[in-house]
């Protein structure tokens, strides 16, 4: 979202990504895909020399782990939504109930943008005019609260769901299209790789903290989880051998 300030001499235009929620889904259903079903396969791909095989138990993993975190993005965006209701029916009763103590709360939060108490007064003022606008700004400026989204929590499961779908299937995408099941593996390192670089790089593009920092990040995290399991499978295939 953009927005214009107006002033005597040009327009300020300030710009505002807006959408942290569902980029926060997708990072972390995307995150998640690229990396658990990477490492599986590299693991199963260290124990057994079937490509099928390996296949058929990410596409598994894939559909179990993507129900898994839909259902955890669900109940955690339904969580948010209840204890927002809840704070909000408690911020409602307090106005009421204690009304001098939720104006010595005003005066508080002012203070620490040191703004004294006779120039916070007029918008105290103002607020005890409106209710509502009082408890909303008591949400967001005492307990930094903002209502969620409506429909969030059904959001979020689809958006976190897809995002470990289309992640998930990178790394087997090898495995589906090459029988030899090692030279499956190198390509789905290569790819995997790739995908987890360019996903960091735009993860810390949207967040700013800096594409390649981030880009290292994923690729580490990534490559150091397939490269634990694959070392791990063929250790304990070798004992079993």
């Amino acid at each position: 979202m953009h927005e214009v300030i107006h002033t005597s001499q040009s327009p300020h235009i300030e710009g505002h990504f807006e959408s942290t929620a569902i980029v926060r889904d997708i990072v972390i259903g995307l995150s998640d895909g690229l990396t658990v079903p990477f490492a599986l396969a590299a693991g199963l791909s260290g124990a057994i020399a079937s490509s099928r095989i390996v296949v058929l138990a990410g596409l598994a993993e894939i559909a179990a782990g993507s129900i898994a975190m839909g259902l955890g993005g669900y109940l955690a965006a339904r969580g948010d939504a209840e204890h927002y209701i809840s704070e909000r029916q408690r911020e409602e009763r307090e106005i009421i109930e204690r009304t001098r103590d939720e104006e010595e709360e005003i005066y508080a939060i002012f203070e620490q943008y040191s703004v004294d108490r006779d120039s916070a007064a007029p918008v105290l003022a103002a607020l005890k005019q409106n209710h509502t606008a009082w408890i909303d700004f008591m949400m967001r400026f005492e307990l930094g609260l903002e209502e969620p989204a409506a429909n969030r929590a059904h959001r979020s499961a689809l958006t976190i769901a897809s995002s470990y779908i289309a992640g998930g299937l990178i790394p087997l995408l090898p495995y589906m299209l090459v029988t030899d099941n090692f030279e499956a593996l190198k390509l789905s390192v290569l790819i995997t790789l790739v995908a987890l670089a360019l996903f960091g790089a735009l993860k810390g593009k949207l967040v700013g903290t800096g594409w390649l920092r981030s880009a290292i990040q994923t690729i580490t995290i990534g490559g150091a989880a397939a490269a634990v399991a694959y070392a791990l499978a063929r250790l304990l295939n070798g004992q079993h051998a």
